[in-house]
């Protein structure tokens, strides 16, 4: 059984073929995908899944904090399945011109974000960080 499917069921969320599906194609996932782009690659495996359930399975999980919803600044929301751990914890780097998202750690950005929170005498509870920029043409 899955990490995703696993916590879904401890979540007591009822598990269709389909919610199958579509948990299976986020934690193969090597993307940020969209709605639609969940859709067509469940709809390869499984033709009967509609937007409609898409939808209604990925707003499932993120009320269950299972996956993270990202805006991204685009058009449309993104998703990833949800770190397990403090040490899977990363930011991301979004290309303007492609929208393909890199994923990326940094200790010394870590520190910096506690260091500036505690001067300002707050302890970080969760943070998000996002860099927009475009790749430099040599």
């Amino acid at each position: 059984m899955s990490k995703l499917l696993q916590k879904c069921a401890e979540a007591g969320l009822k598990m269709t073929d389909q919610r199958k599906v579509i948990l299976k194609v986020l934690e193969e996932s090597e993307d940020h995908p969209s709605v639609d782009t969940v859709c067509e690659r469940a709809k390869k495996i499984d033709a009967s899944i509609s937007i409609a359930t898409v939808y209604r399975t990925l707003g499932l999980l993120s009320e269950l904090g299972l996956v993270v919803k990202h805006d991204f600044g685009g058009t449309f929301a993104r998703f990833e399945v949800k770190p397990d751990h403090d040490h899977e914890h990363h930011h991301h780097l979004i290309d303007t011109e492609t929208g393909q998202v890199i994923e990326f750690q940094n200790d010394e950005l870590e520190t910096l974000m506690h260091k500036i929170a505690q001067e300002l005498g707050y302890d970080i509870i969760d943070h998000t960080f996002e860099i927009f920029g475009h790749k430099i043409k040599k």
